[in-house]
């Protein structure tokens, strides 16, 4: 009898074995887009225990716990923007440095298919620690920062023109020690034609080991982007509102022949990062249309997103990626300038892909027809045939964010 038992039990858990749904989450007949790669075509994606299980055409749906129909949509890497401001707080004389105009990160990102954003330069090497407690900690969206060489951050007025406090060494040493967190070095916002806010942001990076990202602030007249690329910057550092046209920067398209000057192109050929950083004053479509019809193409998109930039023209990524395709740039293109090639830009190359074993995060969007109309903040309008939209997010193999509940069954409501 005991043996009869015995062997009964044995039976019951081989069979519940058998018939166990192996996937947490299963996509099906979604159109992947993934650079690194090489996947541009429909197929199913598997998700078990936070990672990407199987990448395959035709997986079995009795597999998965969870069904998405994505039939009709495009599945990518989690979106990666690579220039945000987020240190978001309640001092109003701080600006973009815990201060009123910064934005909390989960407000924005999932809802456009996001799971990383990366801060850039809000906080310093005297407040960073403040900004991992009070929102890199408590977002569900993954933070990481570019470090301000100023040790105040995004103050805001004067406290950005310091050069006195703007110190390669301590930067350098913050970078080092929050190395999990700290993916670059920023200079920003400084006013002046001195090379002292580079040249300590650079420092900081060879200490670090990290990139640096350029905001070339101002001067009058304004300072050389010849020199900055070929004097100053490394392969791997990164000039971010690169199609910008303000009258104290120099353009990286040249406004009399319309056509985008020799150096920038070698430049980025000879590894400079070109960002878009857009912001609310810094694209123009007039740098962005005849650089992109000579063959220059961002190497990411970004939104410089702030609580004033996502009001005007710029709104969000799925937007300037809109208004990319609308100019030239493919889907798979502008795709690749969110996912794989900001993760390789901020040494984070766990992200940004679909390989079977990679973090689960996942976009899942509709590519909308119809008739759009995108503008720069010149009053400059595009008319657009095409527009992306987010469906669904997936981060860390968990549905963050469904618009139209694709997710079968449903995804429960978390809090109150």
């Amino acid at each position: 009898m005991f043996k009869a038992y015995t062997l009964l039990s044995l039976l019951t858990i081989a069979w519940q074995l058998s018939t166990a749904q192996p996937y947490h989450i299963l996509i099906k007949g979604g159109h992947v887009i993934d650079a690194k790669n090489n996947i541009n075509e429909v197929m199913d994606i598997a998700v078990q225990d936070g990672k990407i299980a199987r990448v395959a055409k035709n997986i079995d749906a009795t597999k998965a716990s969870q069904v998405i129909n994505a039939k009709g949509l495009y599945v990518t890497p989690g979106l990666i923007d690579v220039h945000v401001h987020v240190f978001y707080g309640t001092d109003a004389d701080r600006a973009y440095s815990n201060g009123p105009l910064a934005t909390i990160p989960d407000a924005f990102t999932f809802r456009t298919g996001v799971t990383t954003v990366v801060d850039a330069g809000s906080s310093g090497w005297r407040n960073f620690a403040l900004f991992k407690k009070q929102v890199i900690d408590l977002s569900q969206t993954r933070v990481l920062a570019f470090i301000n060489i100023v040790g105040e951050g995004m103050r805001g007025g004067v406290y950005e023109q310091d050069t006195k406090d703007m110190d390669g060494k301590l930067t350098g040493m913050t970078a080092r020690r929050y190395n999990d967190h700290i993916v670059g070095i920023k200079v920003a916002h400084f006013v002046g034609s001195e090379w002292t806010p580079v040249d300590e942001a650079v420092k900081a990076g060879k200490l670090s080991n990290k990139p640096v990202m350029i905001d070339f602030g101002g001067s009058t007249p304004p300072l050389s982007i010849e020199e900055l690329f070929t004097r100053h910057l490394r392969p791997g550092d990164i000039f971010t509102h690169c199609f910008g046209q303000l009258r104290d920067r120099e353009p990286v398209v040249d406004v009399q022949s319309q056509q985008i000057k020799p150096f920038v192109v070698e430049a980025q050929k000879k590894g400079i990062v070109f960002d878009v950083g857009y912001g609310s004053i810094s694209f123009a479509f007039s740098q962005a249309i005849p650089a992109l019809k000579s063959g220059f193409y961002p190497n990411s998109i970004s939104t410089d997103i702030h609580a004033n930039s996502m009001n005007a023209s710029m709104k969000d990524l799925l937007n300037v990626m809109s208004k990319f395709m609308s100019i030239g740039m493919s889907l798979p293109g502008v795709i690749q300038a969110v996912t794989w090639n900001p993760a390789r830009e901020i040494k984070h190359e766990e992200l940004g892909h679909l390989s079977e074993g990679a973090i689960a995060d996942i976009a899942i969007l509709h590519l909308r027809s119809g008739k759009f109309g995108f503008f720069d903040h010149t009053g400059y309008k595009v008319e657009g045939t095409q527009k992306l939209e987010c469906a669904l997010t997936i981060k860390g193999g968990k549905v963050v964010y469904d618009l139209d509940g694709l997710a079968t069954p449903p995804v429960p409501a978390r809090g109150g």
